[in-house]
């Protein structure tokens, strides 16, 4: 039995380039972000959900959404999401952090329980673990979700010094594979070409459509899956967004 502390720290930030305030906007009668809360908090061996959002007043409403919910929210550097997650993991006293992106309502607990289990009982033990990785992914974007020991990220926290590595959290990983104890959880048969984040407007109506079919928010990912075969046109909702790449970073800096 592990007695390693596992953390989840969802990034979020009211911000948003393409979609501004997208974290609070209402997903049936909730907000998004009350959605990756929820269903992250159902997964297995997840001791502990925070928040790592910026300062400023633009956030406030964030702040006070999870002071309301009662979940630790640690404020800090709005370009350094790298910065964020370290504080973070060090107030919560993680051992293990799960990355997760507070625009991915879709979020699955039996997939982030697996992901845990697999993390925290690997032998020899992992540093950091990915469910997609920059040379490729098979499972839908929305369903995101990297590991990494408290150890590791501190590594990245001293070293990473290119902007794309502190907005992002964990390339430093995926561009020193050869000091790090990493391995990849792939989903077979692919389904990365399937967007299920919410990032922009047609994401946005995509979600509300996906959320309406059921009755609640304890649907599997392979729930939707089934939906969008038997309703194909869902997918054309937002078919036309495109994917950022890790490299990019805010130009509003």
């Amino acid at each position: 039995m592990s007695t390693l502390k596992v953390v989840a720290i969802i990034q979020a930030r009211m911000g948003s380039s393409r979609l501004p305030g997208k974290v609070l906007a209402d997903l049936n009668g909730q907000p998004v972000l009350a959605w990756v809360l929820r269903r992250t908090q159902r997964a297995a061996g997840i001791h502990q959900v925070a928040v790592a959002a910026p300062t400023g007043d633009l956030d406030d409403p964030l702040a006070a959404y999870c002071a309301e919910q009662g979940i630790t929210c640690v404020r800090g550097n709005l370009h350094d999401v790298l910065d964020r997650y370290i504080q973070t993991a060090r107030q919560t006293e993680a051992d293990v952090i799960v990355r997760i992106t507070a625009d991915c309502p879709f979020i699955d607990p039996g997939l982030l329980g697996e992901y845990v289990r697999k993390f925290v009982s690997a032998d020899p033990p992992l540093d950091f673990a990915a469910n997609r990785l920059p040379e490729g992914r098979t499972i839908p974007i929305g369903l995101d979700v990297e590991l990494c020991t408290r150890a590791a990220l501190e590594t990245a926290w001293h070293e990473a010094k290119e902007p794309h590595q502190r907005e992002h959290v964990m390339p430093f990983f995926y561009e020193h594979p050869e000091r790090f104890r990493i391995a990849e959880f792939k989903q077979q048969p692919s389904y990365g070409h399937l967007r299920w984040t919410v990032d922009t407007p047609e994401d946005l109506e995509l979600a509300r459509a996906i959320a309406s079919h059921f009755l609640d928010d304890t649907f599997a990912w392979t729930d939707i899956l089934a939906l969008f075969e038997a309703n194909p046109e869902l997918a054309h909702i937002n078919s036309a967004v495109q994917h950022k790449d890790y490299r990019q970073v805010d130009e509003r800096r």
